[in-house]
This record gives structure tokens, C-alpha cells and sequence, in this order.
């Protein structure tokens, strides 16, 4: 079926209220500012709605790039060894180039989460670090947070396949366009005024947690028990931020996350993920890790082992952490029971950590830092940022004061 067609699948209401979420909430485009789209090319609806809503905004020039299924799968299967060691450098140059002009960043979600799953691993773990260099300059401006940006998503048929196997195409699409719809809020007349007052509940969370500056946090419960040390001067982070070019956006929508960077010489316990992980194709089950002064030093998986351990030697940051991230086991995706195979759905279940890149913004004066005093303060840098979840409704989190002291912070999965 065409993409066209499955326009008539997907509620126009809702799909709309997404399209304007993303530009008044996701991004608070203003007016005159370039605006980047990067998109399956299943999403071509929501693509022109977002365009729509950000030229009524008052967008100066919206530019889409798409990535089709087929032309991809067609590279591992007739290019040259050897091309899987290039990337489209000009192309990542170019996005960075346009986020220091203050262009902003939207990006639709909703690949096949398994697209490569029977490709040559080999092949993928090239591709992989290939387009991870040549991403670099691209990823700092986003990860240093220099302009507004957003990702929301769209129910990409063959996604959709993924995350209920057992329907029609058709019916797959309708039940996965409405778990996003209710996920991102926009399932109620006014989303608008949902999500400033959502945003309000997880501005009380990162100020408590700010407030009280833990030392780390002390992860308890089945197949846990990880000390994760917190970064000198880190902040809490979480809801609607302030990006460097002074604009306030929602980076993640759905979000129900509160997040923060650790140090990346002090963590240590052993941690056992309690979701699979959907990496590039494969679906990584019981990650089982062990730290050691920050750096992980053993790690299995009952699924896709190999791949994991290809991801932690991409480069000397990928063993370490990036961000530790606190969601309540009751949060409404984790209350759908669905596994999205999609991280921007399936972190907002359950409380992680990720693997590599830091945010520069999880520093007081975060935007004023450079590189090497936000290395200096125990923030990690890496080509990947991948999370991976830990939470649930057995695991216990204390917050550890320098003076070794502790204060609950969540008991069961729940704030306490």
C-alpha cells in the first residue's frame, strides 16, 4: 500500500496536534528561524503537517531530508565491502554548518527497528562508526544543546509490524498511531496547555533533586546494586529546557524523564536491564554489566551479546556513562505494557542510564563550558549515546550525600 493511502489510517485530528505540539512545545520556533527535518520516508505526512505548522509560526526556509528502507537494505546487499567505511561527511558538515546559523532540529523516529537484523553484523558495526565520526560535529551542537530541537515520531508501517506482530498491516499501523498519540499527549483537545502543565510536575522533580545536590545514586533491587557518582556542578534536567541560543523547546516528546549527567570515573556495582534494548536491527535482551571506577569491565547478554560489546569498544567514552535518567514505573508508557522497540518511547518507561556522549547542559553554566572543563567535571565524552533501561517496579533508589548520609528517592519504582 502506498504511504499516501495510509494517511487514511492515521487520525488527521491527532496527527495535526502533533505536527503543532512539535513546533510550539517540541521546538517554540520562532519567527524567521531555518528549521532541519530528517524523517522515514513513511512519515511524508506528519512531515508536511510539521512544515505547515512551522511556516505559520513563521519559519524562514523548512528543508526535509528523508531515509528510505529499500535504498538502505540495497547497500548491504550489493555495495562493495569497502562502502561501508564512508559516510555522508559533506552532509553532517552541512548540518552542523546550519545549526551555528541557529537552524533548528526536528527529527521523526519511527525506522524499522529491525531493519538490519539479518544483515552482516560486521557490515552494520562498520556503518556504524563510520557514520558516528562523521556525525561528531553535527551531534556536538545537539548534545551541547547550541539550538532548540525535538524528536517526535510516526508509525512507520513496518515499526508498526514490529510492535504487534500478530495484527494486519493496516490494523498495526491504527493501534501504534494511537499509543504514540496518547504518549505524546496530543490525544486531548488542548495538548498545548498538557504539556506546559506537564512540564511543571518535572520542573518540581529536577528542583528537589537540585536542591538537595546528591554526591550519586544508589541503584537497588533484582540483579542490581550500582553506585552511580554524580558529576562536580551537575544540574538536573528534564521537561522543557533552555537551549544556548536562549530558546526554551522540549527536546523529547513523549517525555517523563528526569536526567542528569554521572561522572565518568565513579561508578561502580554490577546493573541488569530490565527492557530488551532495540540497537540498529538487533534486539539486545538481559544486558548484565559490571563497573568498575567508572568503566565497564564485563559485560553479557542472553541476546545479541556480540553486537553489545561491539557498541562498549566504538572508543574510549563507550564503556562509560553519559546520563542516568529517573522515570516512575506508573509513567503512562510504562503503563501501556508495550515494548515501542523505539528508545525515545521505551526510556520514558522505566528509569536508565546511557552508554557514551554526555550533555554539556547537565552542568551549572553548562552552556558556557567548553569540552575539556566539562571533561574536567567528570562529563564524559564518545562518538554513541545509547540508552538502555534499569528501572522497574522492584528497584529502590537512594540519594548518597557526600557525608555518606542517604535520603529516599525512589522506593519501587515510585517517587518516594
Amino acid at each position: 500500500m502506498t504511504t499516501s493511502a495510509k494517511t487514511n489510517i492515521v487520525d488527521p485530528v491527532k496527527l495535526d496536534r502533533l505536527a503543532e505540539v512539535a513546533v510550539k512545545i517540541g521546538l517554540q520556533l520562532q519567527a524567521g528561524q531555518d528549521l532541519l527535518i530528517t524523517a522515514p520516508l513513511a512519515a511524508l505526512p506528519l512531515v508536511r503537517r510539521i512544515t505547515e505548522h512551522a511556516y505559520k509560526a513563521g519559519a524562514g526556509l523548512v528543508t526535509s531530508f528523508y531515509a528510505d528502507e529499500e535504498a538502505t537494505l540495497a547497500r548491504y546487499r550489493h555495495a562493495p565491502l569497502e562502502s561501508f567505511d564512508h559516510a555522508a561527511t559533506w552532509l553532517f558538515e552541512g548540518m552542523a554548518k546550519a545549526f551555528s546559523s541557529n537552524t533548528a532540529r526536528l527529527a521523526i523516529a519511527g525506522d524499522n527497528p529491525m531493519l538490519l537484523s539479518a544483515e552482516d553484523p560486521e557490515k552494520v558495526a562498520r556503518a556504524n562508526r563510520a557514520t558516528s565520526k562523521a556525525y561528531q560535529p553535527a551531534l556536538e551542537k545537539i548534545a551541547g544543546f547550541d539550538v532548540n530541537w525535538n524528536i517526535v515520531s510516526y508509525p512507520n508501517p513496518s515499526w508498526a509490524k514490529q510492535v504487534f506482530p500478530d495484527l494486519s498491516e493496516d490494523a498495526a499501523v491504527a493501534k501504534l498511531a494511537d499509543a504514540i498519540f496518547a504518549a505524546s499527549r496530543v490525544d486531548i483537545d488542548d495538548p498545548v496547555t498538557a504539556w506546559r502543565e506537564h512540564n511543571a510536575v518535572l520542573a518540581k522533580r529536577r528542583e528537589w533533586l537540585n536542591g538537595l545536590n546528591f554526591a550519586s545514586l544508589h541503584f537497588k533491587g533484582p540483579g542490581t546494586d550500582l553506585v552511580v557518582g554524580l558529576a562536580d556542578e551537575h544540574r538536573w534536567q528534564g521537561g522543557a529546557s533552555t537551549a544556548k541560543n536562549g530558546i526554551t523547546c522540549n527536546p523529547n516528546i513523549p517525555t517523563e524523564e528526569v536526567f542528569t549527567t554521572p561522572h565518568a570515573l565513579r561508578v561502580d556495582g554490577h546493573v541488569s536491564s530490565t527492557k530488551p534494548l532495540s540497537h540498529q536491527g538487533t534486539l539486545i535482551e538481559d544486558i548484565s554489566v559490571r563497573f568498575e571506577g567508572g568503566r565497564i569491565v564485563e559485560a553479557k547478554a542472553s541476546r545479541g551479546e556480540e553486537v553489545f560489546n561491539k557498541v562498549l569498544n566504538t572508543d574510549d567514552g563507550a564503556r562509560r556513562l553519559g546520563e542516568v535518567a529517573l522515570v516512575p514505573h506508573s509513567s503512562p508508557i510504562s503503563a501501556s505494557g508495550l515494548l515501542f522497540f523505539n528508545t525515545l518511547f521505551d526510556e520514558n518507561a522505566a528509569s536508565h542510564i546511557a552508554l557514551g556522549q554526555c550533555y554539556s547542559k547537565c552542568f551549572v553554566n553548562g552552556d558556557k563550558l567548553s569540552a575539556e572543563e566539562v571533561a574536567a567535571r567528570g562529563g564524559n565524552k564518545s562518538l554513541i549515546h545509547i540508552d538502555w533501561m534499569i528501572g522497574s517496579g522492584e528497584i529502590d533508589v537512594d540519594g548518597v550525600h557526600a557525608d555518606g548520609s542517604t535520603v529516599p528517592v525512589m522506593r519501587r519504582g515510585e517517587w518516594a
